[in-house]
């Protein structure tokens, strides 16, 4: 069985060799740091600063969420990047889902030596979407989304209702994201599932039609379905981040972390 959630945020500081680099890590909507822990666990232990917090109005419960903004989730994550930036050389942001979303938004708003997402969320199919901004006067909460896992026995520990008033800031963070996006210029990573019953092609459509100024990868996870950094392939996306990071700050190409710094630019 999976251990007990553990929703806390995980910080460790610099111990590795070279320019001092730092990774922001954001979880996804609904869930907690628990879902990602294991992912910023292995970059510490690579040696990299990382900063993982826990988002408000996560963590707890879900009528807590409903009563938060997405400007809520984007502030924590991006006082986590200043405090890296503070002490860093370099910053690499990462996310899950909607984590992914804000963690183009910080690429596309400060400057980052590269972004890594996996199964990332820019675009809501639910055709009720639209209508989430009056709906929730009138529907408090829909089904939970949480767990989608091909391994077995394996519980993310997100919230087992959606607030609607949660999932209307989550369409406005996701519209305003990709509005972002040409803005972005360092490489951008996706570790992206086959199988997906949260996030379709359409979020990764709106990625690729939005980075018109940077490098974009996608890599495919043929063993996993959304919450891919508790399945099957995050050995994988691991060892794949780790690698990414050296790239882009100049481990394995000393010219590549100088081309992806930027001015931050005007939100």
């Amino acid at each position: 069985m999976s251990p007990a959630p553990d929703h806390t945020p995980f910080s460790s500081a610099f111990t590795g060799t070279g320019a001092s680099t730092g990774v922001v890590v954001s979880h996804g909507f609904t869930g907690s740091p628990h879902a990602v822990r294991d992912w910023a666990q292995s970059l510490a232990d690579a040696g990299y600063a990382v900063r993982m917090p826990l988002l408000p109005g996560h963590g707890t419960s879900w009528q807590d969420l409903a009563r938060t903004r997405w400007q809520d989730w984007h502030a924590a994550l991006d006082a986590a990047y200043l405090e890296l930036a503070d002490e860093c050389g370099y910053v690499v942001v990462a996310g899950l889902s909607m984590g992914g979303a804000l963690a183009l938004r910080i690429a596309a708003t400060r400057p980052v030596a590269g972004t890594v997402v996996v199964n990332p969320g820019l675009v809501i199919d639910d055709p009720r979407a639209p209508l989430a901004g009056i709906l929730k006067f009138v529907l408090k909460s829909t089904p939970a989304i949480g767990n989608d896992i091909l391994k077995p026995d394996t519980d993310e520990g997100a919230y087992p209702r959606t607030p609607v008033a949660a999932a209307h800031e989550l369409n406005k963070l996701f519209k305003d994201t990709v509005r972002l996006l040409p803005r972005i210029t360092a490489p951008v990573r996706v570790y992206r599932s086959s199988v997906d019953h949260v996030v379709s092609d359409k979020s990764i459509a709106a990625l690729r039609r939005g980075l018109t100024h940077a490098p974009l990868e996608v890599i495919r996870l043929e063993n996993s379905y959304h919450v891919a950094t508790m399945d099957n392939d995050a050995p994988g996306i691991f060892r794949g981040t780790a690698e990414f990071i050296r790239s882009v700050t100049g481990g394995d190409n000393p010219g590549a972390a100088h081309a992806s710094r930027k001015d931050t630019a005007d939100d």
